[in-house]
């Protein structure tokens, strides 16, 4: 009696049922959502998840590329002609070379893409950049390209695929020996352990940690050199009588993604004020706010807030408010009109507020609501607010000492 074929080892094999799994889930989640119409209720999370697995799906590849080299598979089975054998050998070369265009493709798409222009942040944790150097791809036909390419790829993966199980079946239920065994051990028949003891885990894994830290790291890398902890501070020509506490004081914004509420805060600004209350149509205020270090109630949110078609931070770091036309409509309340800048565009929107006055301190709570599309905020990959609600709601709170 011949001895059990040897199996694949524990890691191989863990490897090897992960990945497949999770590219076959990703090819008909990938259907699923490219059939539902735009603004569907979690399309946008199905997206991001989807572009999650693939990042994974790289790296587990990249752990096992070089588990494979440091713990070469057991050898084919003696009994396989060499035509069977060098079909396997191009099977899984092309299973391996698939494993790695899949994602990369995915990728690319994701940094060329016009109609998700968006951040990729893995599983809502870690922040991941797009591909470096693409820009002269994000056209729509370039992108639209780079997509083909990827979504024919799922297709070349099945045919793969049912390569792949032909021959194993074909060589589990003829008179030969069976190779399904190898990576199902216990299901198929008895197998012996590999020939020489596992190695490489460390560098295996730790290869594919370290293409994370590395690639991941590049995004709070650039954040730092754009400067985004530089203070702003309001100029104005007008001599001011108060100082705003920033500790105490914030604004936020507020509004619906994907059909749930978000919010978020700018964390750097400044306010310039000179009001009397016996005299508020004297009044001048003005604040800049940096666009730069906005935080999101979302990782994902926090990051798309640079982008070109959002706040454009990298061209225009700060944006502008002037508190015009204030009046007292008695009991501590204000109406005003609150003309903001962003990116060089100027829109008015009402803003009425409380203002309460106590010796040398004031206390000031007031709400302003902008649309999207008036700001050319979003205007590129959800022009119909599908997915952002058209109204983002603006809340200010001051508290400020009296200066002089």
């Amino acid at each position: 009696m011949s001895a059990p074929s040897e199996r694949y080892s524990s890691v191989a094999i863990t490897l090897h049922w992960v990945i497949a799994i999770a590219i076959l889930g990703m090819i008909f989640g990938g259907w699923y959502m490219s059939d539902l119409p735009d603004g569907a209720p979690g399309q946008y999370f199905l997206y991001q998840m989807h572009k999650s697995v693939g990042i994974t799906i790289l790296l587990l590849t990249v752990a096992r590329i070089i588990w494979r080299a440091m713990n070469p598979p057991p050898s084919l089975p003696e009994d396989m002609n060499g035509l069977e054998k060098t079909a396997s050998h191009l099977v899984h070369l092309g299973f391996y070379g698939l494993m790695i265009a899949l994602p990369l493709t995915g990728w690319l798409y994701s940094s060329v893409s016009i109609k998700l222009d968006v951040p990729t942040v893995l599983y809502g944790v870690v922040s991941w950049p797009d591909v470096p150097f693409v820009e002269g791809l994000k056209t729509e036909t370039a992108s639209g390209a780079v997509n083909f390419i990827h979504s024919k790829l799922a297709w070349v993966a099945l045919a793969l695929l049912a390569l792949h199980v032909a021959g194993a079946l074909k060589h589990e239920f003829s008179a030969e020996e069976g190779v399904l065994k190898r990576m199902l051990p216990g299901l198929f028949g008895k197998t012996s352990k590999p020939a020489t003891p596992s190695r490489g885990a460390v560098t295996a894994f730790g290869s594919a940690l370290g293409v994370l830290l590395v690639v991941a790291g590049a995004s709070p890398v650039l954040s730092i050199l754009s400067g985004s902890g530089q203070a702003v501070t309001a100029d104005a020509a007008f001599a001011q009588n108060w100082t705003v506490n920033p500790d105490a004081s914030s604004i936020r914004f507020a509004g619906i993604h994907d059909g749930n509420a978000f919010s978020g805060a700018f964390s750097n600004w400044d306010a310039a004020i000179q009001f009397d209350p016996n005299a508020p149509n004297d009044a001048e205020v003005q604040v800049t706010v940096s666009t730069v270090g906005a935080q999101a109630s979302q990782k994902l949110y926090t990051d798309s807030l640079p982008a070109p078609e959002w706040f454009n931070s990298a061209a225009f770091p700060t944006a502008n408010v002037e508190i015009l036309n204030i009046a007292s409509s008695g009991d501590d309340t204000y109406t005003s009109t609150a003309r903001l800048t962003l990116k060089d565009i100027t829109v008015d929107a009402d803003f009425p507020f409380t203002l309460q006055i106590d010796g040398d301190q004031a206390q000031m709570s007031g709400q302003a609501v902008f649309q999207r599309t008036a700001l050319d905020l979003g205007q590129s990959s959800d022009p119909n607010a599908a997915w952002v609600s058209e109204d983002i709601t603006v809340d200010v709170v001051v508290e400020a000492t009296q200066s002089n």
